[in-house]
Order: structure tokens, then sequence, then C-alpha cells
């Protein structure tokens, strides 16, 4: 089907799947450990050597070397280039089940991927479980939720979401992921109105180390449902999330598009202007270097060109109000700043399309006052020796600044700022994220990490006590860091509290 945005894709939602969880055995009680017992088997009988893989699965099960073995390793990011001995494509949560116990009985590690929009480690031989072909998604317009398998992508729930005028908190990309993006916090177009992705999930299925299967809320599997909402993909695979949804069907939003010359004026133009507006606004600013190709819109082909993102929770005159100082920092070079009904969001940040190598790398800031402002220009700037394609800041605060209705692994709430950088793999250091660390708080957003020289970074992504407590749930739910090909929390040697 064709989206809205004009993007080819897959068939939106699968709606031969019933919702709710996957099949599960009896369960007992939450145990004082905050883990539930697991429902299922814990473990699956299977034949030995790799070729039993395939005979466990509805879906397929591949080899090295097989035909289509290749194309199931790539993701929309080509950095990373994973060499997986054995490939699950999974078609259930059944599958992911038996997938899982098999490799945990031969103490394979596993890696994980849907979209392959935000990869870290490339899986070394072990074992590659593709969820894209999880598609289900259903929406509850009466309770506001969403239920999304998980290979589903963000334009799937829009769409689906939309019909009831609800949107979900998706992100700048309607190709992202839905379950990578929020498993990482999710810092999405209406962050400072609503909050992190993962502020608003209220259960997460999920497939532990052991091959089974757990349902965790608020209620039941209290620490691996915290760690699960930021602790990114190390605890298990998850089939399915449920989130609520808000009550927006159109915003005012778009870009405005300034000469690269004019980012001086436009940056400080806008660093003044966000002390002032309300959370229902969210906007970046970002510095354009895109090379001179068909693919990019004449514009800002081959230039330096200054962009300001809007989202804006209003009415267009009340929008327009709040921009016009923008509209008056410098000529214009485009202006497509409008009301747009939600399932056009993916026009605001115009993300690519395709697939391409790329290192996304990224900074917390505590405060941009004039003196980081000018840091960053002359980092990035006209002039500057900087061969990124995007540098970008990203306001925080409001929503984003208080803490979860349900406390959760997100950190960093109290940043003003996140700064993010995209780039070619040219082998350069990350020259702008390290020349804005006297602003930094050292810590980053792992959502705006990619590629295998971030994987070292997970620590970054937490503070101390946030870290400690991820790796005590991993060590209790994956002792043996079967989980590895992520921003990885190694499990502690010894879990402060047994199973």
């Amino acid at each position: 089907m064709t989206t809205s945005e004009g993007i080819a894709r897959p068939v939106a939602a699968d709606s031969s799947r019933a919702p709710g969880p996957a099949p599960t055995g009896p369960t007992a009680p939450p145990g004082p450990s905050g883990l539930a017992a697991p429902s299922g088997p814990s473990g699956l009988a299977a034949p030995s050597g790799p070729s039993g893989l395939a005979g466990l699965l509805r879906g397929r099960g591949l080899r090295r070397g097989q035909d289509d073995f290749a194309v199931e390793l790539d993701g929309f990011n080509l950095i990373t280039e994973h060499d997986p001995d054995l490939i699950a494509v999974v078609a259930d949560a059944a599958d992911v089940r038996a997938a899982v116990a098999y490799a945990a009985a031969r103490e394979l590690p596993i890696a994980v991927q849907a979209t392959g929009h935000g990869p870290s480690n490339p899986a070394d031989r072990g074992l590659l479980i593709s969820t894209r072909k999880l598609r289900g998604v259903t929406i509850d317009p009466l309770a506001r939720s969403a239920r999304a398998e998980g290979g589903v992508q963000w334009y799937e729930v829009v769409q689906a979401a939309a019909e009831y005028g609800l949107a979900p908190l998706s992100g700048s990309s309607p190709l992202t992921g839905v379950t990578g993006y929020t498993l990482g916090g999710g810092l999405g177009l209406l962050a400072r109105r609503y909050g992190y992705a993962a502020d608003l999930v209220t259960a997460v299925e999920v497939v532990t180390a052991d091959g089974r299967a757990h349902r965790a809320t608020a209620d039941r599997d209290t620490d691996l449902f915290w760690a699960l909402r930021g602790g990114t993909g190390n605890f298990g695979v998850v089939t399915a999330l449920e989130f609520g949804l808000v009550p927006v069907a159109r915003l005012y939003g778009g870009g405005l598009f300034f000469p690269g010359d004019a980012a001086a004026d436009v940056l400080h133009a806008w660093r003044v202007w966000t002390g002032s507006v309300p959370d229902e606004l969210t906007s970046s600013f970002a510095l354009l270097r895109l090379p001179d190709i068909e693919a990019v819109p004449d514009f800002l082909r081959g230039r330096l060109t200054a962009h300001i993102r809007i989202a804006h929770l209003g009415s267009a005159d009340s929008g327009a109000d709040l921009v016009a100082p923008l509209r008056a920092a410098a000529p214009l070079v485009v202006d497509t700043l409008a009301e747009i009904p939600y399932t056009r969001s993916g026009e605001i940040h115009t993300d690519p399309i395709e697939p391409m190598p790329y290192h996304a790398r990224s900074l917390m800031l505590r405060e941009l006052d004039e003196t980081a402002a000018d840091g960053l220009l002359a980092l990035a700037g006209p002039g500057a020796d900087c061969i990124d394609l995007v540098v970008e800041l990203r306001q925080l605060g409001g929503a984003l600044g208080r803490p979860a209705p349900v406390p959760n692994a997100v950190d960093h709430r109290d940043a003003a700022f996140a700064l993010s950088t995209v780039s070619l793999p040219d082998g350069r250091p990350p020259l702008v994220v390290d020349g804005m660390a006297p602003w930094g708080t050292g810590r980053r957003l792992l959502n705006l990490l990619a590629s295998p020289d971030t994987a070292h970074l997970a620590r970054t992504g937490y503070e101390p006590a946030t870290y400690a407590r991820l790796a005590d749930v991993k060590a209790r739910v994956d002792p043996k860091n079967l989980f590895r090909f992520n921003h990885n929390i190694p499990p502690l040697a010894q879990p402060a509290r047994p199973l």
C-alpha cells in the first residue's frame, strides 16, 4: 500500500491475527523479586544441528549460504553488517519462543532486528531473529490504546489510529519500528506535550532468554516492565507492545528553510524563542549538508541549509502567531508550515526513506546559552570543517522533564536540549558531539545512537543508579548475556535478588 507520505510499504495492519497476548500457560502471582513466574515451557526440545531450527518454526529458519539469507540481514542502516550462523524469520510469538529456546539450549548469542534503523553491535555468529513479519495492529478507541506486534512500523499505527481521531507518540520517521524506538525511550513529534513514547506503554509481551513468555505490566513482572521501557533490547525479544494514544488528529507542522549563511541569525532566534513557547509546541533546529544527488530536493542539494522543524498542537492561526519571530529571523528559502493531518507528520522532518549507511551520535545538553550556540556554529556552521549530513538540536522540557506516570528506565529528564548528528561512514571522529561536551550532561539518548562505534556507549544513556538496576534485572533474566548485539548492558555477576 502507499501511505499518505507517498512511501510505498507493505500491508499496514494484519487483521487476521486476533488481538491479545501470545498463548501462555498457567501463571503464578508476582514474587518478591518483582518478576512474575513466566509462562510456557522452560525450553523446547529441538533436533540437533542448525538445520533443526527450521522444523520448529511456522516462519523460516535459514542457514548461512541458503537463498534469502543475505536478504534477511539487511536493515535500514546499512553501516552494520550482521554475520550470524542462523536466521529465524518468525511468524508469531510461538516462533519467537521456539527460536530463543533453541539458541539458549546451545548458548548461541541472539540478535533481534525488525527495521534495522538503530543497529549497534553486529551479530557475530549465533542467531538473528527477524521480527519484521509480526505486523498485527489493534486499536481500542474507547481505551485510547493500541497493541502493535514486534515488527510494526510507525506509519501503520498512525494510519490505524487516525480513523478514530487518535495518534501515537511516533517519531520523526514513519518508517521506524515501533518496538526498538519505544524500548529506547522514544523522543517524538509531540514529546514536549506528552513525554517519551515509553511513558505511555502499559504492557510489554516479551520472550526472555530462557524461552519463556512474559506479559510485563505495572502490576506484574514489575522490575522487567521498568527495565524494558528505556533499557533497549537487552532483556528479550518483544513480540508486542500495548500503549496509550493521544487525542490528536491534526496539527500545525512543517519546516522553515533558510540559507546557510543565515544560520547564526536563525539559531540565535530559535534559541531565544524556545524559552517562551508552550508545551504544545515541539521543535528542533538543524544544519543540513545534503549531497548533490537526485534524491535530494533541488533547494537542498550540495549546500548548507538551516532548517527549523515545527509540530504545534493548535490551530493554524495560533501556530502562525507563535512562529512569527522565526519567520522574521532571516529570508526564507522554503516555508512548508501548514495545518496537516497527523498522517502527514512524516513531512515535518522529511527523514530519508531509502536505506543507507550512516553514523548517528547524540549528547544531551543542560543548556543552550549564547556561548553554546556560538560553539555549535563554530563546529558546524558556515565555514566549519564539518561534513555531517545533519546536525540537530531538539528542544526538550515540558512533559519530557516530568516523571513518567509509571516509573521507567528513561533518564536525562533534566536535559534542556538533545544534540544529534548523522554522518556517512568516513572514519572521522564525532567532532561536533565531542566539541559540545562542555555544555553536555554527559548522557546520551540511545535512540539517537547507531553504528558499531556507539555500542560501547550504553552506560552513558543512564544515571549510575539506573544503570546498576538495569544490570541487576539483566542478571535475573539473561545471566549469560545472550542478548548482547545491542547497546549492551552486561549482567551483574551476582544479582541483588534471585528470581
